[in-house]
């Protein structure tokens, strides 16, 4: 693999480069290169054509004087496999594969042998469009784009070639340092692309359009060396629907597996997450623009009074503060403005100075001395900007009061074509952030301070809080086979762990040992005990709040009469203390998924938890600080904190009991199937909590002793 990623970042900014295949796209290829600036050397090879734009066509690989470091290879998908095979041969250090039918259309077999036929070296693709370096001059790639060469930049990998051929012609003004659309990943992964691109000092950011992934520790690996090289990466997560699911792996073939599992490993992984392709272009550059924000205080800057009715909607919806102006600035604003003004963070300048260049400055000036994180301007410029412009005159103003300012500034338009090119141009020229789209400029915002706050973290202790290799499912681990524990072992299982029960008492339909109860303190839970039974309520399967003695015995009388209808036999009956008054209901479950493993789900519970759908997915290992932050998360940990006045619920007992279970999983990784704690009851502060029932599936390779 070593010499893979050598080879990687040779093919991502190679000095020799060759097109081989289909006429059409060589020529559109050499005619990129020559767009781009490439100044390297070109070789083409086709056995019919004695020329293509001018360079000389050799008949065959083997003719080729030399091997190339990236070969563009556009022929049919059995010839590409031969091609391939034969740059191998020669010392080619990589090369994109432009066709398709692989392993996005049952072609998996030839897939295969396109992996064998490349052996180390770098393969894109197949099923993609190339790599453009904007940094190197270097375009491997079959049709049009758009941006220009810049110093330094953003970094997109797209799983998607037609998104990543419009991400290059998107009117954003993104600085862009490479686009590569990697296809099916056959041979590179996109974690192996983000280890290549974080080598590069210039990349200032990586963005991701990602339909689903096939190595996730490698993406881990990676994701943790971007973030302490303090690189950050922002993800597009398509396929999170049902359909979406199954056209990713038409597409690409990749897995898209649980949205909820994704979530949780770009949180483990410090990860960026945003909703649409605009977003992801304002986030990427914000933070290549202005760097790290810090934290959330916003300073906000209008001419208008719906502009700042508008953002300050926004920055409560995200949990942003407006800090209130010092006296000093109250004091210079007033003086700058006239008496209709509200002097207020918010400003709205806009009365007695708009189109004033001069009176801008002072104001400004002024008002980004406030304590903030960044401060914006809300401004949609929305005609062809001339020097006399009032736009052009606050747009002028802002340039200046920057110079005198070290914190971040933005521009904000309220429509996301708001911003003139020239106008965005000019603005990133002097270090501000133009930002397009009110909703797209807050998601930006809130992506970069998230981001900005776990690196101030991680700078201050010299740790990354969430490093830990994760569970991964093994690659051989296949379950042919499982069985189900009934509640009354699974909860003495879970009981070993430092999960606390109810006191209870397993008694025989027979009634024989109903004096086993007398130790226990009504009222009672009387429940049917069996492996087949998950959902006892459904079925008649359990009675609560049953006083006494005698009372039991109705109970598991009428039960045998009212469970004669099902296919298994039911010999015995669990009886156990009735919990009452909990704080709370809660849910804690053990699932497996095919990609991610095992992952510990927490949730609002009871009866409510399919009602409410209520839950956060942790990826294993979990730390305490993991279980706190998705606990919190939930809509029902209001009730625990005490919600309208109630008493408190024991949330420390609650982490604890959570903690044990992930535990049980962590150390049974291979065994456990599915699990389901549900109700684990939280009692008042200081009480604990309870797990008052438990389902189980297990493999049969499981080695507890659960008898």
């Amino acid at each position: 693999m070593a010499k893979r990623q050598e080879n990687l970042t040779k093919l991502l900014s190679p000095d020799v480069i060759l097109f081989i295949g289909s006429k059409k796209i060589i020529r559109q290829g050499i005619k990129n290169c020559l767009q781009i600036g490439f100044s390297g050397r070109i070789f083409v090879v086709h056995p019919k054509e004695s020329s293509i734009e001018g360079y000389p066509c050799f008949e065959s690989i083997q003719s080729l004087p030399i091997a190339p470091d990236a070969a563009f290879i556009a022929v049919n998908k059995e010839q590409t496999v031969s091609v391939v095979s034969q740059l191998n041969a020669i010392g080619a250090s990589g090369a994109i594969c432009y066709a398709a039918g692989f392993a996005e259309a049952d072609g998996a077999g030839l897939q295969q042998k396109l992996l064998e036929a490349a052996g180390d070296m770098a393969l894109v693709g197949p099923n993609c469009y190339g790599v453009l370096n904007f940094l190197d001059h270097v375009a491997l790639w079959p049709d049009h784009y758009g941006d220009v060469p810049v110093a330094r930049g953003a970094a997109i990998i797209s799983q998607s070639g037609n998104l990543s051929m419009n991400l290059t012609m998107a009117d954003r003004t993104l600085p862009l340092a490479y686009m590569i659309s990697v296809g099916n990943q056959a041979s590179l992964g996109i974690g192996d692309y983000i280890e290549a691109l974080i080598e590069d000092p210039r990349v200032d950011a990586i963005g991701v359009y990602m339909e689903g992934l096939d190595d996730l520790e490698t993406f881990n690996r990676a994701a943790e060396k971007a973030f302490q090289k303090g690189v950050p990466i922002v993800v597009l997560k398509s396929g999170k629907s049902e359909m979406g699911s199954q056209l990713t792996m038409s597409h690409t073939s990749s897995l898209a597996g649980s949205d909820q599992l994704y979530d949780a490993l770009f949180e483990r992984s410090n990860i960026m997450r945003v909703d649409s392709l605009s977003a992801l272009t304002e986030t990427l550059k914000l933070f290549c623009v202005s760097g790290f924000i810090g934290n959330n205080n916003l300073g906000v800057l209008t001419c208008s009074g719906g502009e700042s009715t508008i953002v300050a909607d926004f920055a409560a919806d995200y949990g942003f503060n407006l800090p209130a102006l010092t006296d000093q600035q109250t004091i210079a604003l007033k003086q700058q403005l006239s008496q209709f003004e509200h002097i207020s963070n918010p400003l709205d300048y806009n009365t007695s100075i708009w189109g004033y260049e001069p009176g801008l400055v002072s104001c400004f000036q002024t008002f980004m001395e406030g304590e903030f994180d960044i401060t914006l301007l809300i401004l949609d410029y929305l005609i062809p900007p001339t020097a006399s412009d009032p736009w052009q005159a606050s747009i002028n103003a802002l340039i200046q009061a920057k110079k005198e300012s070290s914190r971040p500034v933005a521009v904000i338009s309220t429509f996301t074509e708001g911003i003139q090119k020239q106008v965005r141009e000019m603005l990133i020229k002097n270090g501000i952030t133009p930002l397009q789209g009110i909703g797209e400029a807050f998601t930006a915002l809130n992506a970069n301070v998230q981001y900005s706050v776990k690196q101030q973290q991680y700078n201050d202790n010299g740790k990354l809080n969430n490093h830990r290799k994760l569970l991964l499912p093994s690659k051989h681990h296949t379950v042919n086979e499982s069985f189900v524990i009934d509640e009354w072992k699974g909860k003495q299982l879970l009981s070993s762990y430092g999960l606390n029960i109810p006191k209870g008492k397993l008694i025989a339909n027979t009634l024989e040992e109903m004096s086993s109860i007398n130790e226990l303190t009504s009222p009672y839970v009387v429940k049917a005990v069996s492996k087949h039974i998950a959902h006892k309520s459904d079925i008649g399967a359990v009675r609560v709040n049953v006083k006494d003695q005698a009372e039991v015995a109705d109970v598991i009388r009428q039960m045998e009469n009212d469970l004669t209808h099902i296919s298994y036999e039911v010999n015995q009956y669990l009886v156990e203390e009735m919990v009452q008054n909990p704080i709370a209901e809660m849910t804690v479950g053990i699932k497996r998924d095919a990609q991610f493993g095992l992952a510990l789900v927490v949730g609002t519970g009871g009866e409510l938890v399919n009602f409410l759908n209520d839950s956060a997915v942790i990826m294993l290992p979990a730390k305490v600080a993991d279980i706190k932050k998705a606990l919190k998360s939930l809509k029902g940990y209001h009730l625990i904190e005490g919600f309208r006045g109630r008493s408190k619920g024991d949330i420390e007992a609650l982490v604890n009991s959570v903690q044990a279970i992930a535990s049980f999983a962590e150390e049974n990784y291979d065994s456990i199937l599915e699990m389901d704690v549900n109700p684990l009851l939280v009692l008042p502060e200081g009480e604990g909590t309870i797990a008052v029932d438990a389902f189980i599936r297990l493999a049969n390779n499981m080695k507890i002793d659960i008898a």
